[in-house]
C-alpha cells in the first residue's frame, strides 16, 4: 500500500513540475451561457527530438609513477 501511494505521490510531483516549466499547458476555454458554464480544457505537450551525431574527442591520459621502495630508509 505504501509503495502505491509513493508511486501515486511520484506520478503527480512529476505532473505538477512538467506543469511548472511550462512542458505540459492544459489551456481552458469556457463555453456555454453565464449561468451554466462548462469548461473545455485541452491538453498541449512539448516535443522531445533524440538524435546521435559523431565526434572525434580527445580524452587526457593519466601515468601513475609509484615511489621508489625505501624500506631500509625508513629503519
Amino acid at each position: 500500500m505504501r509503495t502505491l501511494l509513493l508511486l501515486l505521490a511520484l506520478v503527480v510531483l512529476i505532473g505538477a513540475g512538467l506543469l511548472a516549466v511550462g512542458f505540459i499547458r492544459l489551456p481552458v476555454e469556457r463555453t456555454g451561457a453565464i449561468s451554466v458554464q462548462t469548461p473545455r480544457i485541452g491538453v498541449e505537450t512539448g516535443r522531445v527530438s533524440l538524435g546521435t551525431e559523431q565526434h572525434t574527442v580527445t580524452t587526457p591520459t593519466l601515468q601513475v609513477q609509484r615511489p621508489a621502495d625505501n624500506s631500509q630508509a625508513a629503519h
